[in-house]
């Protein structure tokens, strides 16, 4: 039987990223053949993958990578089992190893498929199955290009990208704040103007359906009813209807006993707050609507419009 050495150990830990015991049995069990003990120590990780292929891997780490010259930018989300796995400097290593490849690729397929040190990214994620135990998969991948593209990772569980179209004075400082909005609020679109009418009527029909729902137990325990929306997007909010709100809200402070002096000073906070309670949706899933999380007092709009660019594209990954 071939001596087996310490260096011989190192070598296929390096290889595999296998611990020391696995490794030195690895190589036992092959009678010091390196290639037979790398080959064992994938198929032990191909029975592991199998047994454990019904496993939830909600848990991991989200990573990020921005080419050199900033315009071409990757997020993926490496998942494994348990939060305790997810934190292990040696996976996170893995999964940052592992972005700066995907970035090459236009489809997580495409990524999955293609040579890692000699096997497949996909035949990695095997081996790394079974050495350490837990399932182990990409799950979240986006590529983003544009003139400029800057990104946000949150605690490694969520990750975003952002591309805008010229690359401006501080263009690291905007993207890395867009993509903190995305990271952090998420986002379907650029705009409201974006949203097809038949879906905010949809999405009006489903809301007023939940909050009925809602309000006919509130009334049975003798709680405060929700108040049922008649708009949830700016698009729907026509100048007819911002008349009627101002119109109410004149004879609402006609019935306070508000001076008529005083009118013009009120009614702007409160059309403000019409507008803010009836875009409900523009705020959820359109990103240049959404109030800036940096400053709520102004739109992402805005904020993008000071520095004289626009949002090309955006994307978000995140765990669970």
């Amino acid at each position: 039987m071939a001596t087996i050495t310490a260096a011989d150990v190192n070598k296929l830990r390096q290889t595999t990223g296998a611990g020391m015991m696995d490794c030195k049995k690895a190589l036992v069990e092959a009678e010091g053949d390196f290639d037979k003990a790398i080959q064992n120590l994938r198929e032990k990780g191909q029975k592991v993958a199998d047994n454990r292929s019904d496993r939830e891997s909600s848990e991991g780490a989200a990573v990020s990578f921005i080419n050199a010259d900033k315009t071409k930018g990757a997020i993926i989300t490496l998942n494994c089992e348990t939060d305790f796995v997810g934190k292990n400097e040696s996976f996170v290593a893995l999964a940052k190893e592992l972005v700066e490849k995907a970035i090459n690729f236009s489809s997580k397929e495409e990524f999955l498929a293609s040579d890692f040190n000699g096997i497949t990214v996909a035949e990695k994620l095997i081996e790394q199955t079974g050495v350490i135990g837990e399932k182990i998969e990409i799950g979240g991948f986006e590529i983003v290009e544009g003139a400029f593209v800057g990104s946000y990772v949150h605690v490694n569980k969520i990750a975003a990208l952002t591309a805008i179209s010229a690359a401006v004075d501080n263009a690291d400082v905007l993207t890395k704040d867009i993509s903190m909005q995305v990271a952090s609020m998420g986002a379907d679109t650029l705009s409201y103007k974006d949203f097809d009418p038949a879906f905010v009527a949809s999405e009006l029909d489903a809301r007023i359906a939940i909050i009925e729902k809602e309000n006919e137990e509130a009334k049975r325990l003798g709680k405060t009813l929700k108040n049922v929306p008649k708009y949830i997007s700016f698009s729907q909010l026509t100048e007819e209807v911002i008349k009627q709100a101002e119109e109410d809200a004149k004879a609402e402070l006609k019935a306070e006993g508000k001076p008529e002096q005083i009118w013009d000073k009120i009614l702007p906070g409160k059309i403000l707050r019409f507008i803010s309670d009836n875009t409900t949706l523009d705020q959820e899933k359109a990103l240049l609507d959404q109030n800036f999380i940096k400053d709520d007092s102004k739109k992402v709009g805005d904020y993008v419009k000071g520095f004289n660019v626009e949002i090309t594209n955006f994307k978000r990954v995140t765990l669970g």
